[in-house]
């Protein structure tokens, strides 16, 4: 049963795809046949404390105490930063955290 449901499957794309893709990876949402607009945050914890978010692509940087205010200050830096008409649907935000762990 489960081989079965295996085989309907499309294998995965090439390796080689997801280098390619870009700051839209994985792939974007599409209406009507054309991809939506998509902006992704790079979203890091400030060393002095709170969260700083860097668009790719944009040259758009906030950042917040907390990431709900993160979140509420993204919406609104990227409102301010692009026309209506050019304004990206969705926004996905990348945490990245470093952490070091001692062996």
């Amino acid at each position: 049963m489960l081989a079965a449901a295996a085989a309907d499957v499309p294998p995965p794309a090439e390796p080689a795809a997801y280098l390619t893709q870009g700051p839209s990876w994985p792939p974007r949402r599409y209406r009507d046949g054309v991809p939506e607009p998509e902006l992704v945050f790079v979203v890091e914890e400030a060393p002095e404390g709170g969260y700083t978010a860097r668009a790719l692509g944009e040259a758009i940087l906030t950042e917040a105490d907390d990431l709900v205010e993160l979140r509420e200050m993204v919406r609104d830096a990227v409102v301010c930063h692009f026309d209506e008409r050019d304004r990206p649907r969705v926004v996905r935000l990348h945490l990245v955290r470093d952490e070091l762990l001692t062996v």
